[in-house]
């Protein structure tokens, strides 16, 4: 892809202030990056095949105002690759809890606000209506939770994880470079909504060099479809109620003629159990790359309705 003058500034993540190397229980490694150093703190995470760096035009302004720490799922991003066979559900779901304990006991202890797109909102949730760790608030964007056969929107999750499944599997296995990759992003309508620089931000996040000199996917076509088909735990809906913790699902726009099955979910979830829940219009399942600034007005009201945001 070739740059011209007329080309945004290429988007680059900052150092963080901090690192910490996180082993899990199962010997999986997490690389955990600290940035600010307010007296609270927000988690952050990401979605199925994605990168948490990647959603930086969302989280690096939240930085003046907060301590965050943000990570990628296991045999996601900045982690190494670690044994496929423990990349399932539950064994995420429980690796959430860990890497909270993680942080407190790498960068001190502070009231922690978790901040959750998609696969790892989903996970979150799943530990935390078991227990899980002591979150003040929780925050989940366009969660994909599973519904229960009786829901009308449980033939439309259903059909929709049969093409994610079919789409990720399809994957190259390696792209020549990532600027290549950025240039077919960008040609694909489902993308079309992401600010200036996030496709080349989003192809140098989720590729790795390989000793080829091509480019690899940092989490593996195989692991992002297993996620994709085994997402279909239909209890979840019916224990949101007993979460401990102020919560919001922030979601995607349903009313959009090309609306996808999580903000079609995130509507009957909050129709059904009444949780508590915005709309981002105009926006899909990438909201946060879509609209940074509108997502993060969201969370910061909802921070301030609970008390939760940090006096000026």
């Amino acid at each position: 892809m070739r740059v011209t003058a007329s080309d945004p500034p290429p988007l680059l993540v900052p150092p963080p202030i901090a690192t910490a190397n996180l082993t899990l229980s199962d010997g999986a490694p997490i690389r955990l990056r600290r940035y600010g150093a307010g007296p609270v703190r927000l988690m952050l995470s990401h979605g199925n095949g994605l990168a948490i760096n990647a959603y930086l035009p969302f989280w690096e302004p939240l930085a003046r105002d907060f301590d965050l720490v943000v990570f990628d799922v296991r045999n996601h991003g900045e982690n190494p690759p670690h044994d496929p066979r423990q990349h399932t559900w539950p064994r995420i779901t429980r690796d959430i809890e860990e890497i909270f304990h993680g942080a407190q006991a790498h960068f001190g202890d502070k009231p922690t606000i978790g901040v959750f797109h998609s696969l790892s909102a989903v996970a979150a949730l799943l530990n935390a209506v078991d227990g899980g760790p002591p979150w003040r608030a929780l925050a989940v964007f366009d969660p994909p939770i599973f519904p229960p056969p009786g829901q009308a929107v449980h033939k439309v999750q259903v059909a929709e994880m049969e093409q994610l499944v079919a789409r990720a599997s399809a994957r190259p296995v390696a792209y020549r470079t990532p600027e290549g990759f950025a240039a077919q992003l960008k040609q694909r309508r489902a993308f079309a909504r992401w600010v200036a620089g996030e496709h080349l931000l989003f192809a140098r996040e989720t590729l790795r060099p390989l000793p080829t000199g091509e480019w690899g996917l940092r989490c593996p076509r195989n692991l992002e479809a297993f996620i994709f088909k085994t997402n279909n735990d239909p209890t979840l809906w019916g224990k949101l109620g007993r979460l401990p913790m102020p919560t919001i699902v922030i979601a995607a726009d349903p009313d959009l003629p090309d609306a996808g099955a999580p903000s079609l979910i995130c509507r009957a979830l909050h129709q059904d159990a009444g949780i508590n829940y915005t709309i981002i219009r105009d926006t899909t399942h990438f909201l946060q790359v879509e609209q940074p600034r509108a997502c993060r007005d969201a969370l910061m009201a909802f921070l301030q309705s609970t008390h939760l945001m940090p006096a000026h």
